[in-house]
Parts: structure tokens; sequence; C-alpha cells
């Protein structure tokens, strides 16, 4: 197949390492990319934001699909404008791509869609967030109803913090104070035609920034995958991964679909697993990041032939997608000053060692050739993935590659599925 991804970070790069893995003669295009994407993909230079451009590029190039990474294309219509062309398209339009662009909107589809989630009061004044903030007590959960590419979340025990992050964020749109949940956390992803629903390996993600889950929100510093703690309280991943299938995915999509926005494409569901029974913290309309860079290397089926299927409508003719037993484990190399203010244009080294080592693979995130070498050009640089037999295989072989990378004031979380392999 001739396919287009677009996006420029580890998501996108992941994606493109499936789609290469199935030895299939792809010829794969990539806009904008990154350095490590050119070394897999043709980079391409059309603006991801602009369904003209992308629909124009797919339509010359005889595109047999195009697969919409990041949530900003989404959101600009993308997906509408190239189905609109009979040009295959793996990501949901506009209007369904609200369940990620607007937390008020995916609050009222969970609502009517009876998914279990946690109360919200959405709040556009000052005043507002702070009764809000009242009504529910601390820790204070404070998220813009936007996009915010994945910071736009605080817990804080700190009042004043909260009202700081919420006044942060009221010029550009509302607030949702939502009541605190706790328990641990688990991702999951779900292929959709908009009518039918397939679920892939869950995973779990770590989204502070520094070891023990301390530090702010970032778009995610590590994640693993599968999940065998799922077994004692679920009876198995297969068990857990089939209640959120029928109680939580297929709710939704139906939903949409019932309302003229049927979703096709990437259903992201972050879930948490509380005292009273699963609920959902968010939607995300896309495959997440980091989730997806150790979900995708654990895929049997061709990667290709489902997401063609979803954008198709042919999902009922696809086998629910099997994994492989193998263990992975992704940590994230960080630009100085990452999430608040990273520092680029800084040189990186010791990446062939670092592929070098038995099952690693490392997926670019934000790099760039600098004369001959590549520099680090935003703030999540490098994932560094980790395959084995078991956690504590896979673990090691990921740290024992991150160890051979250079970067100057380069930060990473060491205990990445540190508690997994102690259980």
């Amino acid at each position: 197949m001739r396919i287009l991804v677009l996006g420029s970070g580890a998501r996108e790069h992941a994606i493109i390492l499936a789609l290469r893995s199935e030895g299939a003669a792809h010829e794969v295009f990539a806009a904008p990319g990154n350095a490590g994407i050119a070394q897999d993909a043709t980079i391409v230079p059309v603006d991801q934001n602009d369904p003209a451009a992308v629909t124009d590029f797919a339509n010359e190039n005889a595109v047999d699909l195009v697969v919409i990474g990041p949530e900003a294309p989404l959101v600009a219509g993308v997906a509408d404008t190239l189905r609109g062309r009979g040009i295959p398209v793996f990501g949901p339009g506009r209007a369904a791509a609200q369940l990620e662009g607007s937390k008020t909107f995916a609050k009222r589809i969970m609502d009517a869609a009876g998914v279990p989630t946690g109360r919200a009061l959405r709040a556009t004044t000052p005043a507002e967030v702070a009764a809000a903030l009242d009504e529910f007590g601390s820790p204070y959960v404070v998220k813009a109803d936007g996009l915010a590419a994945g910071k736009g979340v605080l817990v804080t025990d700190d009042r004043v913090a909260a009202l700081a992050h919420a006044d942060a964020y009221l010029g550009s749109g509302a607030i949702l104070v939502e009541e605190f949940l706790s328990g641990p956390e688990v991702s999951m992803f779900f292929l959709s035609d908009g009518d039918r629903v397939l679920p892939l390996s869950p995973a779990q993600d770590f989204k502070r920034l520094g070891d023990g889950d301390s530090g702010p929100n970032t778009g995610g510093m590590g994640a693993y995958s599968p999940l065998p703690w799922l077994a004692e309280p679920f009876g198995g991943e297969r068990a857990f991964v089939d209640q959120i299938t029928r109680d939580v995915a297929e709710p939704v999509i139906r939903q949409l679909d019932a309302e003229g926005t049927p979703f096709i494409g990437l259903l992201y569901a972050g879930l948490i697993l509380t005292a009273q029974g699963v609920k959902v913290i968010e939607f995300n309309a896309r495959f997440g990041d980091p989730e997806t860079q150790v979900v995708l290397p654990r895929l049997l089926d061709p990667l290709s032939q489902l997401l063609l299927a979803a954008a198709t409508g042919t999902l009922e003719d696809q086998a629910r997608p099997a994994f492989a037993d193998a263990v992975a484990v992704t940590v994230v190399l960080a630009s100085e000053g990452y999430p608040a203010a990273p520092v680029t244009g800084r040189a990186l080294s010791g990446l062939d060692a670092a592929a070098s080592v038995e099952g690693v693979h490392l997926v670019h995130a934000a790099t760039a050739v600098a004369g001959e070498g590549l520099i680090a050009s935003g703030g999540r640089v490098l994932n560094v993935v980790g395959l084995g037999t078991t956690f504590a295989e896979a673990r090691a072989r990921a740290y024992r590659a991150l160890a051979e990378i250079g970067l100057e004031g380069g930060q990473y979380r060491t205990d990445i599925a540190a508690r997994v392999v102690e259980a």
C-alpha cells in the first residue's frame, strides 16, 4: 500500500515502524516527520493541519490510506476533507474528534451513553472555578477543556496553584473541575469503523516528570505493556478488556453514531480503577503517546490491514487482534527544562550503541539533523523501547541502552515499570 502518516512525534514513528515490520512492500510517506522518521519513510512538504493540502497530496500520489497521528489535524477537519474525496483515512472527523478536543463534550457523551466517569463542574470565570474547587475539596483536579498537548491537567493539594492553573487556561476556553479519583490507571486503545469496535492490548503510562510520580504533568515519560496485575481483580487481562469494550468503548461509539458523528479511527480511553469500579478519566481521538510505543511492537497482526479495515468500514471482517507474550517497556529521554521550558538544539550521541543493545529499538520524538549528527528539537526527544520475555529483562535492556545516549541536561525517570518487576 501507499500510506501517508501525518505527525512528527514518537507515536507516528512507532506507527511507521510497525508498518515497516510487516514485511510488505509499503511505500510510506510522512508529514512533517522528524529525523528518525526520515530513516523509515519519505518526508513530504505537506502541512499536516491543512485539509486541502493533505487531500491534494493523497489524491495526486494515489495514496491508499492516510493515518492521522496527532490531535491537531483531527480538530482541523483533515479527515472530513479526505473522506469527502473518497480517500480512506484512519482518524475521526472534526465533530467526533471533539471527544478529545472538548472535555465538556466528552462528559456529555459519557453521560448519554451511561459510561462511568467522575463528577465534574464546568467553569468559565475565576469565581466559578473557586466555587467548584470548594465543592469537591482537596486534592483538586483542574483540566483545560480544550487541547493542551497533555499538559492541561493539574492535580494538587494547593488551592492557590489550582486557581493559577485554571487562570492560565480560562482565556482560551472553559475549565473543568473534577472530583479526585484514586487508583491505578490503565490506557486502552480501540479500533473503530464507526460501528464495530476491536480492542488492542492495555498499557500503563507515567505522566509525572519525576520518579515516584513527582513533579509536573507531562505528555508521558514512559510506559509498559501488558498489565499482569489485572489478573487478580478482573480474572486476567482478556476479561478486563472484554469488560471495558462492553461497558465503555461500544456504548460511546454507539452514542456518537446515533448523534450523526460516527467515530472512525482510534478511541483511547484513559481509565482509573477505583474502589467503586472502573471509571473513565478522559478520551483521546488518536493513538496515545508513549503507550503506542509498547503496544504496537507486541501486535502480531498486520497493522496496515487493521487500519485500512477501520477506515473502510470493514472491521467486521477482521478477527480480534492478537498480541505476543513478549513484554515491552519504554523510557522517554527529555530535554533539560521539560515540560515548562525545554532547552533545544543540543547534540545527541551514542544512538548507534543504544540501538545495538539486544531487544532494543529507538523511537524518535523530537530530533533534527544538524551537520553530520542529530540534535534535540523539542521536549520529549527519544523513546528507548526494550523488549523481553520478562519485565525485568525488558526493563534492564531499555535502561542499558539509555545509558549509552548522551544529551547535555537530558532527563528521564529511573522507575518505569519498577513496581511490576518487584511484584
